[in-house]
């Protein structure tokens, strides 16, 4: 009994002094809840992975389908086949992507764990901004994954159509499991960046009368990003990528427009 109740103590991070009418904490309070926050994480962590070890072989059908779907456009044109080297190859396998699918699956819970530690030194309008962004970003987030998942055959079939005739296309499965968590990130992240522009015209950095003066020099700088970034560097993926963050850009160009107009309509009312 002694050590599930320790171990109860270790997750609940309670302070064990009197919180200041402040809501200042002691630092040796921080550190508790901190380390209880982490093991928490932890064991979500290993909870995820014990999961996604029990669907391994669904999870390995959702990463090859990009790729078996390039394969089936590509045809007789190319002849490719994924691979797994060494005789520990296997294993790291089915480690890695189990261990990526838990970091993923049990994302929402270890946010939030990061997000209840650092609310509560945040001042009201942060905490109003923070609550926008968590709000927002993860849907958002989602629909860049979605989006890269999408277009990824589209791009293996541009890659793997560059292989020469007579010679067959062998795909490394490491390599391209880097490839695809690569590509799947950078959507995602890239469908952050319209949020960030909408917190900081909360914050009054940014201007929605700027973000439209700037629009010509936004385009350009979308479409040289999504170039740089997708590893695929096909044109297909890059418009793929640059045409959705354009569209957001804009949303958030008008929303910026609709938040200044309020502003300035509460400043002359308080006149």
């Amino acid at each position: 009994m002694s050590a599930i109740s320790g171990g109860i103590g270790l997750l609940s991070g309670r302070p064990r002094h009197q919180m200041g009418a402040d809501g200042r904490m002691a630092v040796s309070d921080h550190l508790r809840e901190l380390r209880a926050r982490l093991l928490r994480s932890a064991l979500c962590l290993v909870v995820a992975f014990g999961l996604a070890l029990f669907f391994y072989d669904q999870l390995l059908d959702l990463v090859l389908h990009p790729y078996n779907d390039a394969r089936a456009m590509l045809g007789e044109r190319t002849s490719t086949q994924a691979y797994v080297a060494g005789a520990t190859g296997p294993l790291m396998l089915q480690l890695k992507l189990c261990g990526v699918a838990a970091i993923v699956a049990s994302s929402p819970y270890w946010l939030y764990q990061v997000w209840a530690f650092i609310v509560p030194g945040l001042h009201a309008g942060e905490r109003r901004w923070t609550r926008i962004f968590t709000a927002v970003a993860g849907p958002l987030f989602l629909l860049g994954v979605a989006t890269g998942y999408y277009v990824l055959p589209k791009g293996l079939e541009v890659l793997i159509g560059f292989t020469p005739a007579g010679l067959e296309n062998l795909v490394e499965f490491n390599d391209y499991f880097g490839f695809l968590t690569r590509m799947l990130l950078v959507f995602g992240i890239a469908f952050e960046i319209p949020l960030f522009v909408i917190l900081l015209n909360l914050a009054g950095v940014v201007s929605g009368r700027a973000l439209g003066r700037h629009r010509p020099w936004i385009v350009l700088g979308t479409f040289v990003f999504a170039a740089v970034a997708t590893p695929s560097t096909d044109p297909f993926s890059m418009v793929m990528l640059a045409v959705p963050m354009l569209a957001l850009f804009l949303v958030a160009e008008v929303i910026a427009r609709l938040v200044d107009r309020s502003r300035r309509r509460r400043v002359l009312d308080e006149v």
